[in-house]
């Protein structure tokens, strides 16, 4: 999605209009607590920000592109993983992370972000673009600096053993198979590393 009308999703109103764009952004995330993104209307979020259709449409021309801009503004802030030492130790606490964030709102408003990407290729575009593709390449520099320390293996492809660990959340949650808990994201990323370790290399 390119041009003016992209230009005007990613950025924000002046200041003139921050307080309306505090109310829009509250409407929409109270809304999405109560239902889905498909059943949301751009009449019930200009009602309860207190401000008029009109000014929805002058920032985001699509209910879509608004309920994207919340998402990136409110849920799906990055979170900075500090005090890692490994490569391994920064991929549990990613999917520590992730566990509890799809387990709370962040996973109600993403599964049903994909589920309207599906007739609406924008969307999926953009959680690829600035959600999943900044995440992914923190995740294959971690992966590549525990290739060059000796923790891991040097022939593994990071992009893949991103897939075998995170791709397999993703997989769980989006068809409800069992449960998403801590445990059989840690008990994952177990059986995926036994794999991919350095030859005596120390697991944690």
């Amino acid at each position: 999605m390119t041009g003016p009308s992209s230009a005007r999703r990613r950025g924000r109103p002046p200041a003139s209009s921050a307080a309306s764009h505090v109310a829009i952004m509250d409407a929409v995330y109270a809304l999405l607590q109560e239902k889905s993104v498909r059943d949301l209307s751009m009449d019930e979020i200009a009602k309860r920000a207190g401000v008029g259709k009109p000014t929805l449409y002058k920032w985001w021309p699509s209910k879509a592109e608004l309920v994207m801009a919340m998402f990136h503004e409110r849920i799906a802030r990055r979170r900075e993983t500090s005090g890692v030492k490994t490569a391994e130790e920064f991929i549990r606490s990613g999917v520590r992370r992730l566990i509890r964030e799809l387990n709370g709102l962040f996973g109600k408003v993403i599964g049903e972000l994909i589920a309207e990407g599906q007739s609406e290729p924008e969307i999926l575009r953009d959680l690829r673009e600035h959600h999943m593709l900044p995440r992914r390449l923190a995740t294959i520099a971690e992966i590549e600096r525990g290739k060059a320390s000796g923790e891991l293996s040097p022939d593994i492809d990071p992009e893949l053993l991103i897939d075998a660990i995170f791709g397999a959340l993703y997989f769980q949650f989006l068809l409800r198979m069992a449960p998403l808990t801590e445990r059989h994201g840690q008990e994952l990323v177990d059986q995926v590393l036994r794999g991919v370790r350095a030859r005596g290399a120390d697991p944690r």
